[in-house]
């Protein structure tokens, strides 16, 4: 079998790093993509002491030039890339009116340009393959809203409505591309949430079905499966990975 090469944006922790670990526990090589790249080191460690083969490469999304030079730098190491995991975030909680149009730009360059950068370099990769994976982390906030997440809940949505074009697009190429929405996830940026919202923890978990947060490994999981064979008819969807507090 032929080894796939997965480009995952964000890589350097959470979510990101968990994703990573999982797709080389299914024989794939990683290249760890992230603007911190002591971060992406340490993940590149990891990954090999677990057996696999991985490397890091400095990507800031929000430039293409930088997208451009992560992507030529992670085709001389591999050769091709297979799988894409636009995983890269970032966000301020705070209120819609008392935010400023500074953060709106950083937002909606991290969490939206940042996916279009990515996806606009690497899919002639994948058709020249004739064959590929598109797999970007949108969030339920773009499906239900989210207080003191206005313009990164618009980004995710754009997010959702973006994948749904390129399935559509790049179906003739046998390349598919899918949204995994978290909902509320043990992450940084949760605990963020939680000192905007004080007692929005303990909430949440009582709304939650399952009666807690989400693992980082709940969401890498459902990247697992879309980039998996098993997922090679799913295409313009999005999987809602949050212990069943919305289900739309």
């Amino acid at each position: 079998m032929i080894e796939k090469i997965a480009f995952i944006t964000g890589a350097g922790s959470g979510i990101g790093r968990e994703i990573a670990r999982v797709l080389v526990s299914k024989s794939m090589k990683v290249i760890v993509a992230d603007i911190n790249l002591n971060n992406a080191e340490e993940t590149v460690s990891i990954l090999r002491d677990e057996g696999g083969e991985a490397a890091a490469v400095y990507c800031d999304v929000t430039t293409l030039e930088s997208v451009q030079e992560a992507v030529k730098e992670s085709l001389s190491l591999y050769g091709s890339i297979d799988v894409l995991v636009n995983n890269a975030g970032w966000d301020k909680i705070e209120p819609f009116i008392e935010s400023e149009p500074s953060t709106w730009k950083r937002v909606i360059d991290i969490n939206l340009m940042g996916q279009i950068h990515t996806t606009k370099e690497i899919l002639p990769i994948m058709m020249e393959n004739g064959s590929g994976k598109v797999i970007n982390i949108s969030s339920d906030s773009a499906r239900v809203g989210s207080s003191g997440e206005a313009v990164y809940s618009a980004a995710k949505g754009g997010i959702i409505a973006f994948t749904k074009t390129i399935a559509r697009e790049m179906a003739k190429h046998n390349i598919n591309a899918n949204c995994v929405a978290p909902g509320p996830s043990d992450t940084p940026l949760f605990a963020e949430i939680g000192s905007y919202n004080k007692g929005i923890t303990k909430a949440l978990e009582k709304a939650i079905p399952f009666r807690r947060l989400a693992k980082p490994t709940d969401i890498a999981n459902a990247v697992g499966y879309f980039a998996s064979p098993e997922a090679d008819y799913v295409t313009g969807q999005t999987l809602s990975v949050n212990g069943g507090l919305t289900m739309v």
